[in-house]
């Protein structure tokens, strides 16, 4: 039916991850098609080895396609593609300008209201912050759901999120690894920070659990990107085993590939909802989040293994990248999930998987909903 299809998600990191199970659907119903993904520049290694795609467009949107002539520019590139399926993954001004002036035969998936009108067929966002309470569906439901009533997938082949690493980068993370790590370590890795202050933790609560997984003989990674740097210091100090040789610090060092790659080694994630988490999710690591700001039907880890922690506010989930709150209730949502219910959840998780890498771990399709504790 469609033999040139291309899908547009221009966003995070996580927003790219939960487009993965989208991507083998397609696969599956159009076996013989030419599929091509837009995304990201800086997010492009992330996905250029997955094997349910043909071809990655890469968009620098903070670089030479920047601006509206530019933009203009690009978009006069993917109309002289001819696709005769264009699927939008994302409701921004950019991506949906794209997808409505892409001179796609069919366009569908997610708009803004202003460009509407160039699509075949709209669908809701249902993981979008504006839907009522009682419609909201998880992400990968939302994107499998398009392909579903407006793609003409009859299939849906969800196997959860996936990634695969190019082989040289594959090669790079063993060595890392090897450099780092005695043959026997179990390694706990920690991601502390996130995009928006209400996602993040307390770096003390942080840090305590530090110190307790290194006396009992784990040793703790920390990830992140540059901007974390910062944060994954402020922790450090306050850690009382921060002279530790099981101490490792990654942060700001290794490219979002060679993180997969050193990830899917460690026993047990430790992480903020964040793009490192839906990328731990793909590399099959048993993880336990904390959620403050994030509404947890739409963007929990979609891993039936994994524990996502909340608390009961009444703002949450608020949405907001600051909290507004004074005084004890600033950020309360984060401040009242203890270190010992995180590392209860993470002694269960230890304890269930022997403490095993995560690429030791048989995978197990169709078990996608995390367990929520709700303090």
């Amino acid at each position: 039916m469609y033999q040139n299809i291309l899908v547009i998600n221009t966003m995070h990191i996580g927003d790219l991850m939960l487009v993965t199970p989208a991507l083998r659907t397609l696969r599956t119903n159009y076996p013989e098609a030419h599929i091509a993904l837009l995304t990201d520049k800086p997010l492009g290694d992330l996905v250029r080895c997955n094997k349910n795609i043909d071809e990655c467009i890469l968009i620098d949107k903070h670089g030479k396609d920047k601006g509206f002539l530019a933009l203009l520019r690009f978009i006069r590139k993917i109309r002289s593609r001819h696709f005769d399926l264009v699927i939008n993954f994302h409701r921004n001004e950019r991506a949906s300008a794209i997808a409505a002036f892409s001179g796609g035969k069919r366009i569908v998936g997610y708009s803004q209201p202003g460009f509407k009108r160039f699509f075949d067929k709209v669908m809701p966002n249902r993981a979008m912050a504006d839907t009522p309470k009682e419609l909201v569906e998880h992400q990968v439901t939302c994107h499998l759901e398009v392909l579903r009533e407006a793609a003409g997938c009859t299939k849906i082949d969800d196997r959860g999120l996936e990634m695969w690493l190019p082989p040289e980068e594959e090669e790079k993370a063993a060595n890392i690894w090897q450099q780092e790590f005695s043959p026997d370590a179990k390694v706990i890795a920690f991601n502390i920070g996130a995009s928006w202050l209400t996602k993040r933790w307390l770096d003390t609560y942080f840090a305590e659990c530090a110190d307790r997984f290194i006396r009992e003989g784990y040793d703790v990674a920390f990830f992140g990107g540059p901007t974390d740097v910062p944060i994954v210091e402020k922790c450090l100090a306050k850690m009382q085993e921060k002279d530790s040789p099981q101490v490792h610090v990654f942060t700001g060092k290794v490219s979002l590939i060679i993180l997969a790659g050193l990830l899917r080694r460690c026993c047990l994630f430790l992480t903020t909802d964040s793009g490192p988490m839906h990328v731990g999710v793909a590399m099959n690591v048993p993880i336990v989040t904390m959620f403050g700001a994030s509404p947890v039907p739409t963007f929990y880890p979609y891993d039936g293994k994994d524990v996502l922690i909340k608390t009961p506010e009444k703002c949450h989930p608020c949405g907001i990248h600051e909290c507004p709150r004074t005084g004890k209730e600033n950020m309360a949502c984060m401040k009242n999930i203890p270190v010992d219910v995180v590392m209860k959840y993470a002694g269960e998780l230890l304890t269930a998987y022997h403490a095993e890498p995560a690429c030791k771990l048989p995978a197990h399709p169709g078990d996608y909903k995390c367990r929520v504790i709700a303090l």
